[in-house]
């Protein structure tokens, strides 16, 4: 596999959409090449990066917009065709022979006859079109849900005909106990910034929960990712609840993990919240004695804006006997 034929799939990989017969060559291509190698982790991090981005709501003026232009294109619609205006004329036309009914019993054994032809007519053309394309299926009860996105539209050729495929997105609902890994996996997720507040809040406020017990997260593979979303949310969620939850969480683990420790640090110096800067100066009450939690307090206490948090720090450094 060359290089060209391998960001290709590192891109389809990044997507969950790499074939399986070509992950193989992929794999062994990486582990020799250390461009495609670099080039695998900026994709790794441009996606990380977009994770952290909140989706947007469409503005007013677009919907505005977006109205004005569906109004016009409904005021371009060319008038009714000849059978519309055929099927008009004949519905006027009955009203007028109402008084003839021998003529109106006439007629309707005429349009008996023919919606007969026709149904059989629509018969035999659902059926041609059914064996001439195998693999559609018609979904006579579709599933309930909200429309996501349209995938593609094709016109049966010399009609108007138009078909159209959609996905659809289904809620669904999981009951489980918080150990249990689909249910923490879903937790994460409600972290996540396109979630609502109130779901963000719940959800850092289980798993901290979890982390305050004791329970298994200090073995989690990969990395720890619940410590991990803990401090993502800590350093960027924009609602202080949440970032007040996330610091409770890390509390078992800021004397035994430099990450933790650098992340409360990094709070108490830039977080808008005054409430959020004085429990990270309670949290970092156990390793106080450490070298950098000193110097950010000294910092604080001396050079800060805001008057409660200097003398909390400064009440911090006092009590291991820093301040000279």
């Amino acid at each position: 596999m060359n290089c060209e034929t391998a960001r290709d799939g590192i891109v389809l990989m990044s997507y969950g959409e790499l074939p399986d017969e070509l992950a193989g060559g992929l794999e062994q291509h990486l582990g020799e090449c250390e461009g495609c190698r670099r080039e695998l982790n900026a994709m790794r991090a441009l996606h990380e990066l977009l994770t952290l981005t909140p989706v947007l709501e469409p503005s007013p003026n677009l919907l505005a917009q977006s109205r004005m232009r569906l109004d016009d294109a409904l005021d371009a619609i060319p008038p009714h065709g000849f059978l519309t205006r055929l099927r008009t004329n004949f519905f006027g036309w009955v009203g007028h022979v109402q008084s003839a009914p021998a003529l109106a019993t006439l007629l309707l054994g005429v349009g008996f006859l023919g919606g007969n032809f026709t149904y059989r007519y629509q018969v035999h053309e659902a059926n041609v079109k059914a064996q001439a394309s195998k693999g559609v299926v018609v979904m006579g009860h579709p599933s309930e849900g909200v429309i996501a996105n349209v995938t593609g539209i094709v016109q049966t050729p010399n009609s108007e005909i138009v078909q159209v495929n959609y996905n659809k997105v289904v809620p669904e609902t999981m009951e489980g106990s918080l150990d249990e890994p689909r249910i923490r996996e879903l937790l994460l997720l409600g972290m996540r910034p396109a979630a609502t507040s109130g779901v963000r809040v719940n959800s850092v406020a289980l798993l901290a929960s979890e982390c305050k017990a004791g329970h298994d997260c200090t073995a989690e593979p990969q990395g720890h990712p619940i410590r991990s979303a803990l401090m993502v949310s800590l350093r960027y969620d924009k609602d202080a609840g949440v970032r007040m939850k996330a610091l409770e969480g890390l509390q078992r683990y800021i004397g035994q993990d430099r990450r933790v420790r650098d992340a409360v640090l990094e709070a108490l110096m830039h977080d808008s919240d005054a409430q959020v800067r004085t429990a990270a100066i309670g949290l970092l009450e156990p390793v106080q004695s450490d070298s950098s939690v000193r110097t950010v307090l000294r910092t604080v206490s001396t050079q800060d804006a805001n008057p409660y948090i200097r003398t909390a720090s400064y009440q911090a450094l006092q009590s291991v006997g820093d301040i000279q």
